[in-house]
């Protein structure tokens, strides 16, 4: 639920508005999907696991697709599919040594992949190019995700995914907000023209606010550690939309994706939540 600024080959059909998305559709695609990870964490926890696997695989699909079509960058997209699948998975009986055992085991394979993907008696091309975009989208995507999954194995598991959750929706809907009837005072116009200050601001405010209802009222933890989750989540969220948004500057396209409508692709509404996931289980972790 973000507005976009770069420039674009494709967008979505439909009304938009300010921010430049359908909204009708946005809405409703974000209600329907809350709803269902609500049912999933409430009654089957462990589904969140699957979850995760599924959205990451299908997110990796398209950052992968956009990097072959968009330019001549060959990541290898069939171990880094499997290799996703294995950090997110280890992750469940291991913990966070499964998860960094599968990374390095990704990182190794997709390196090998690349270096003899066009046949043992062909020079590769690109090869440092190329691996180190790899890692980069290792890292971005299944990594940082697995961090969601160790979370949802902890104590209250569901309760400190909901306040990720909950605390990432503050911060969008509250920055929407403030940027559409606040915002004059673009942010970072190079990236993203469209992020203002004013909105900024509106998601920090929001997001302090559910953090500190969420960390207080699920957890039953102290109320500082929501400001500090709150506060903490606001940079990171914001980060982490502008790092998808350079990428796909870079690319020169407005969505990874087609997938949810009002939305783009998966990974379109995965970049604030991804760097996010780390934070929050870094910060419940150490203090609650």
């Amino acid at each position: 639920m973000k507005p976009e600024g770069e420039p674009s080959r494709e967008s979505n059909a439909g009304p938009k508005s300010k921010a430049g998305r359908n909204l009708p559709a946005a809405i409703a695609v974000g209600v329907g999907l809350g709803v269902s990870l609500i049912v999933v964490l409430i009654y089957v926890p462990l589904v969140w696991i699957a979850v995760v696997a599924a959205a990451m695989a299908v997110a990796t699909w398209e950052v992968t697709k956009r990097l072959r079509e968009e330019t001549d960058i060959s990541a290898p997209r069939i171990p880094l599919l499997l290799g996703g699948q294995a950090i997110l998975w280890l992750g469940w009986p291991f913990g966070p040594v499964g998860v960094l055992g599968a990374f390095a085991g990704t990182v190794l394979v997709c390196m090998i992949w690349r270096l003899f993907e066009s046949g043992l008696k062909a020079t590769p091309q690109n090869f440092l190019r190329d691996t180190a975009v790899t890692v980069f989208v290792a890292s971005w995507i299944p990594l940082l995700a697995s961090f969601a999954v160790l979370m949802v194995l902890q104590e209250d598991g569901a309760g400190r995914v909901f306040c990720l959750m909950i605390a990432v929706v503050c911060s969008d809907v509250g920055g929407y907000a403030a940027g559409v009837l606040f915002g004059k005072h673009p942010m970072v116009p190079a990236i993203s023209p469209k992020k203002s200050w004013e909105g900024f601001f509106g998601s920090l405010l929001f997001c302090v606010i559910g953090s500190i209802l969420s960390v207080t009222l699920i957890l039953d933890a102290n109320l500082m550690i929501g400001v500090l989750l709150g506060v903490a989540l606001v940079i990171t969220a914001t980060i982490g939309d502008l790092i998808e948004s350079q990428v796909k500057r870079e690319l020169g396209i407005k969505d990874m994706g087609t997938l949810l409508p009002g939305h783009g692709g998966i990974m379109d509404r995965l970049d604030s939540l991804l760097p996010s996931a780390f934070v929050t289980w870094l910060v419940l972790t150490a203090l609650v």
